[in-house]
């Protein structure tokens, strides 16, 4: 079903473009490279298994999780409303 002058099927791709927006954010924000032995917030040391799980690991669980409860938005609005605009 057409809404005005969207074609079938503009609101699905909408959603799949919002989706790989937000994985290919996800995945820049992925630490690389080489890992750090202690935590770049805090300064303490980062287990060797918390390592050699998360490749280029550079913060300690504790500080990770105080980042991850914080809000994040990502800034894209695909709605056409002013409203949505304005927020």
């Amino acid at each position: 079903m057409a809404n005005g002058w969207a074609p079938d099927g503009a609101v699905q791709d909408q959603i799949e473009d919002s989706l790989k927006d937000a994985v290919a954010a996800a995945r820049a924000s992925m630490p690389r490279g080489e890992g750090l032995k202690e935590c770049e917030v805090c300064g303490d040391r980062i287990p060797d298994g918390r390592r050699r799980a998360i490749p280029g690991v550079r913060t300690c669980v504790s500080c990770q999780s105080g980042r991850e409860q914080r809000p994040v938005f990502s800034g894209i609005n695909r709605r056409g409303s002013k409203d949505s605009q304005l927020r």
